[in-house]
């Protein structure tokens, strides 16, 4: 039985883009969890758009976390914004090494590594319109249903 809290890496090693992404991944759906939110990871939106992860709350209430692995990852990537118009929440997830003052100060942030993540500013409520939080909370389902499915 492998041990969940294992390192993913070794001490000293150099992590690729897609390594540093999974283990902040893995820390925001830790703190997703703990938030008592539902976390899917890599949820498609309508607009075609993949967020990295998304949480729904008990209240049907939806989080997204766009995570970034550096400055070069959030610098080439400007499709966040395409995101804002289907969540109640945005985040930016990033390790306690990344240039804050590349964020946007308007959008909430979250500090991640491998074993967890705190909120460190929180995000501006963006309240979705009845009719599109009944087809993302569907889509929500749906994706979700599948991938249990599917294991």
């Amino acid at each position: 039985m492998q041990n969940n809290d294992a390192p993913l890496i070794d001490e000293g090693d150099v992590l690729s883009r897609p390594d540093q992404t999974t283990i902040l991944t893995r820390g925001v759906v830790r703190l997703f969890v703990e938030l008592g939110f539902s976390p899917l990871i890599e949820f498609k939106l309508a607009n075609g758009r993949r967020v990295d992860v998304a949480g729904l709350d008990r209240k049907g209430r939806l989080t997204v976390a766009e995570v970034k692995s550096c400055r070069a990852d959030f610098e080439c990537d400007g499709k966040w914004t395409d995101y804002l118009g289907f969540c109640d929440y945005f985040y930016f997830a990033v390790d306690p090494t990344f240039p804050l003052e590349l964020l946007p100060a308007s959008e909430g942030l979250i500090l991640a590594d491998a074993y967890g993540a705190m909120i460190k500013r929180p995000a501006e409520e963006r309240v979705m319109a009845a009719g599109r939080r009944k087809a993302v909370t569907l889509r929500f389902a749906r994706q979700a249903a599948r991938r249990a499915f599917s294991e």
